[in-house]
């Protein structure tokens, strides 16, 4: 049977969440546990995040045998074989064509960054800056809304030839110490969200303007090309 998963995890522990040789990321540690349950499976995530970019809500689904009917004792099973940096909070029984990847509408990030002093407990949690113009950052992230080229706006390397996404919603709010960025989106980029952060926060500093970024993504010119570090990136919801 078909089961989907709802999970979270701290990816600085991790070399992002999708299989690689060095079995250091998030799926490998997935895998190893349904393999000491006897359960071998093949995981399709929602989507891929990076090195140090965590989850809230990251989602995948795999095959699993029929007489697992017990969902809440397969989640406590397998959540003991996990290493504690990795929570499975939720399971769901999905028809056999459901794919978490393909069938996914939206996807929701938050990017969370502090004036405050760093501490030796939120380090890889959350990233500093000096200062935060809340009035220009909130007007500034208004201009992602829409379908635009993103080219300018993702890891040069990347194996996406097609570099059109729509952004459906954007926020900016500040929660007691912590400002958020939020992005709404059908998909994303490689680096996409650092590099609009990024963006946004030289904007904050002064040092780049509202008209610049307009420029960059009309991608009349390449102005801006350094992403917001990636501790403070967060996949917050998958929406089906």
């Amino acid at each position: 049977m078909n089961l989907k998963f709802l999970i979270s995890y701290d990816g600085s522990l991790y070399k992002g969440s999708q299989k690689q040789p060095n079995n250091q990321t998030v799926e490998d540690k997935l895998l190893k546990a349904f393999k000491r349950i006897n359960i071998e499976t093949k995981i399709i995530l929602s989507g891929r995040t990076d090195k140090d970019v965590h989850a809230t809500g990251q989602v995948f689904n795999c095959i699993i045998p029929d007489f697992w009917t017990d969902f809440a004792k397969l989640k406590a099973t397998l959540n003991q074989q996990l290493p504690s940096s990795i929570r499975i909070h939720h399971i769901k029984k999905v028809a056999d064509d459901f794919h978490s990847r393909f069938h996914a509408k939206k996807r929701v990030y938050r990017y969370l960054v502090t004036t405050k002093n760093i501490t030796a407990f939120n380090n890889n949690f959350i990233t500093q800056v000096r200062n935060i113009d809340e009035k220009k950052i909130k007007e500034a992230i208004k201009e992602f809304i829409g379908v635009h080229d993103f080219e300018y706006f993702h890891k040069q390397g990347s194996d996406k030839d097609i570099t059109i996404r729509e952004v459906y919603d954007t926020k900016f709010y500040k929660y007691k110490d912590i400002y958020i960025f939020k992005f709404t989106a059908n998909s994303y980029l490689r680096s996409q969200i650092r590099l609009m952060v990024g963006f946004l926060l030289k904007i904050s500093e002064g040092k780049l303007s509202i008209e610049d970024l307009k420029t960059q993504l009309r991608k009349e010119k390449n102005i801006h090309r350094l992403p917001a570090l990636a501790n403070g990136l967060y996949l917050a919801k998958v929406i089906y």
